[in-house]
């Protein structure tokens, strides 16, 4: 346990010196296994971790990257905005509202937080202006939606995890849909309480018409049917998860082309950026491989188990405690780092106590949205001050508190009443 201890002591020494964390964690795991076993093994193990990595599972990350650049230059993220605009637009809070949908939408087919932040963002803010509407208010709207776009599938860190803990990634899709349901049902009820003690924040807009209504539903036909084309292929045993995110990357790609926003520059410009993610992701999985197997060797999951059985804990305080852990983390740590770092650690402690790993899995996620837009380093809180840099960032902190409220609720009610997510997976026999 010490030696362990000792490691992520050195690994947040380097954080703080401003190594990035994927850097910080593997040069501390192979500096730990080298003195520990012995440079050779060190090297070796590290290097073997490396090809694990370029496994072909893991080539389903890329794609579904590639699947949420193509669906954004595709323009789908306005017609989803417009559709829920139509409907609720015009209601004390109805562009926020319209918001929170738009990004559970759009987070079904795009899988990334950030994206669907950045684009959103871009969609909603000016009506929202155009409306006088808080900015604080405004921006806290957007920045909780977007985390929509990590638990809602297919989403990309629902398949790290499963990778890495090898569970079921159709499973975890399914047990993240009541949860992504709950969560736009949270946050679109902390809009409606925030207006109704500050009417002015959120005035309503103009209503639509009902042949107006009816029109701009229709024309959320691509999203529905690519989001269904995608799910409904893995649940039908049509295809695997990555073969489903080929042929999402396929559909969005097509899409786009046949919208006419996808010209030669733009093309090569979601090649790169789809690059470029992926191996930033890859980058950090791979540190955390590293590190990870340097904690292995410290027995620290086992003095883990070893502890909480000794003092005879109850599993739910457990749950609780590991929670309130990822919060804190949450606060200094990017998400996908945190969830890297702590599963290897936390998962045989939950498997010793009886929980279901699909649950857990999902439960962390919903956790690290929280992460997402807790100050001071939220990172849809950077996302949107570089969107919008005219809406001050503590002005940004202070719209997502609300929200932030809205999601711890919700964490104690899936921890309360884990059947929420496990449902639909028992249900689809998964």
């Amino acid at each position: 346990m010490f030696e362990a201890m000792l490691g992520f002591a050195a690994m947040f020494v380097l954080m703080l010196l401003r190594v990035p964390i994927a850097i910080s964690m593997a040069v501390v795991g192979l500096f730990g296994l080298g003195l520990m076993r012995s440079w050779s093994a060190a090297f070796s193990s590290s290097a073997s971790e490396i090809l694990d990595i370029a496994a072909y599972t893991l080539s389903v990350v890329p794609l579904f990257v590639l699947m949420g650049n193509f669906v954004t230059r595709a323009g789908m993220s306005r017609e989803l905005y417009q559709a829920a605009y139509a409907f609720i637009g015009h209601r004390r809070a109805g562009l926020s509202m319209s918001t929170i949908v738009a990004c559970a939408g759009f987070g079904a087919i795009c899988g990334s937080s950030i994206a669907t932040t950045a684009t959103m963002a871009r969609v909603s803010m000016p009506e929202m202006r155009r409306f006088n509407y808080e900015p604080s208010f405004a921006a806290g709207s957007i920045c909780a939606g977007g985390t929509l776009g990590i638990l809602i599938p297919p989403s990309v860190i629902l398949v790290i995890y499963g990778i890495m803990t090898e569970q079921s990634i159709g499973a975890l899709f399914a047990a993240g849909i009541v949860p992504g349901l709950i969560a736009t049902g949270f946050y679109l009820a902390a809009a409606m309480a925030i207006t109704a003690r500050h009417p002015h924040y959120g005035p309503p807009g103009d209503r639509t018409p009902w042949p107006q209504r009816w029109a701009a539903l229709r024309k959320v036909w691509s999203v529905l049917l690519l989001f269904a084309l995608v799910m409904g292929g893995i649940y039908g045993g049509i295809f695997t998860p990555t073969e489903a995110a080929g042929v999402g990357a396929t559909g969005g790609f097509l899409f786009a082309l046949a919208r006419g926003t996808l010209p030669f520059k733009a093309l090569v410009h979601v090649l790169v950026e789809s690059a470029r993610t992926t191996a930033m992701l890859f980058t950090i999985v791979i540190g955390a491989a590293i590190f990870a197997n340097f904690l292995n060797f410290t027995t620290m999951p086992q003095d883990l188990k070893d502890f909480v059985a000794a003092f005879n804990v109850n599993p739910i305080l457990v749950i609780v405690a590991i929670c309130l852990i990822y919060v804190v983390l949450g606060t200094a740590m990017e998400t996908l780092s945190m969830i890297l770092l702590t599963v290897p650690i936390f998962f045989p402690l939950v498997q010793s106590l009886g929980f279901d790993p699909i649950w857990f899995g999902v439960l962390i996620v919903c956790v690290a949205e929280i992460s997402m837009i807790t100050p001071p380093v939220g990172m849809n809180i950077f996302v949107l001050s570089s969107v919008v840099p005219d809406v001050r960032t503590t002005d940004i902190w202070r719209g997502v508190l609300p929200f932030v409220a809205a999601d711890v609720l919700r964490m104690f009610v899936l921890i309360a009443f884990p059947m929420l997510t496990l449902w639909l997976p028992r249900l689809l026999n998964l």
